[in-house]
């Protein structure tokens, strides 16, 4: 073949990619795990860059918000007030002293601003369309995790409209579910230390270990069954505790995944080189989508699709009540 003709196909997202070997051990396991993501590896990113929407509103958000927003000048200080009079009423040259120690000025934002405008827009834009987004990705990434034949953009907008209205609406509850915890965990992180106010604060964060979970079957499950959002949830609620050891290692490659992309910013940055908050931005959705889709379709196939016994459809889904 000519070298005229050879292309690089790393980022070709309809391209099929390399199947399991006839006669492999392909039991779900930590030693096929590896194997399987190096296989996919280049899958995995392809369809990373399809995953990034999910999080360039936040992303865009957080810039405008710390760069652009307009700000008030504001003292620091209480003391300021009473010396800026002292001042003005009798200097001194202890007075202009303590002045100075205390004018520090923060610059805090002024709002109703066009940048809020903007800002609630874009959460607006990502909240309609993060359900969409989620059930692409993951049709996605339960087909690499199977070893199936995948087209990475073609199957990202067919899993879409097949979903249509349940992605939709799974995706409002779901950011719904995770502000409320969000904003449960920043208020009694930064409320009054009681006991009272530590033992929410901690329960808070059993809730939110346990939605992270109940997140890595619900989507994958509307993707696989013809199946009410109710039930996937009850089903999911079921798979927390059906599922524990995978879900703990799902848990345990995620804190690690999430190590890895965020150390390196620690590291680099304090060096001036930016390129450390653009690498996770290549890697770190799709790997972490792979690793808990990896750990939940086991689990959903050995007590949902094993036990039916349906003949396969063309696409390999089944269906349920």
């Amino acid at each position: 073949m000519s070298t005229a003709k050879k292309k690089f196909k790393l980022f070709d997202m309809n391209r099929d990619g390399k199947g399991v070997d006839p006669g492999e051990d392909t039991t779900p396991n930590l030693k096929f795990f590896f194997k399987q993501l190096a296989r996919k590896f280049s899958k995995i990113i392809s369809l990373n860059i399809l995953m990034i929407f999910q999080v360039i509103p936040i992303l865009i958000s957080i810039y405008l918000y710390v760069f652009a927003s307009p700000t008030t000048p504001t003292q620091y200080y209480p003391e300021y007030a009473a010396l800026f009079g002292l001042q003005e009423t009798a200097s001194t040259a202890a007075g202009a002293v303590n002045m100075g120690i205390f004018s520090f000025q923060l610059g805090l934002p002024t709002y109703n601003t066009y940048v809020y405008w903007v800002i609630g827009i874009l959460m607006a834009l990502l909240v309609l369309t993060y359900g969409w987004q989620k059930v692409g990705s993951i049709y996605v990434m339960r087909g690499l995790v199977r070893g199936d034949s995948v087209f990475v953009f073609s199957d990202y907008f067919y899993a879409i409209k097949k979903n249509f209205k349940q992605g939709f609406a799974l995706g409002i509850i779901d950011c719904l579910i995770m502000f409320v915890l969000g904003y449960d965990l920043f208020y009694f992180f930064n409320s009054e230390p009681t006991g009272f106010s530590n033992f929410i604060y901690v329960m808070t964060l059993a809730l939110i270990v346990l939605y992270i979970i109940f997140r890595f079957y619900t989507y994958l499950m509307i993707v696989t069954f013809n199946i009410k959002l109710g039930k996937a949830f009850k089903n999911a609620l079921i798979f927390i505790v059906l599922g524990i050891k995978r879900n703990i290692m799902a848990l345990l490659g995620l804190v690690l995944v999430t190590a890895l992309a965020v150390v390196p910013i620690f590291l680099l940055l304090p060096l001036g080189l930016g390129v450390a908050l653009v690498l996770p931005l290549i890697y770190y959705l799709g790997v972490s989508a792979f690793i808990y889709t990896y750990a939940a379709y086991p689990v959903i196939k050995k007590h949902m699709i094993d036990p039916v016994a349906v003949p396969a459809t063309p696409d390999n889904e089944q269906e349920t009540e």
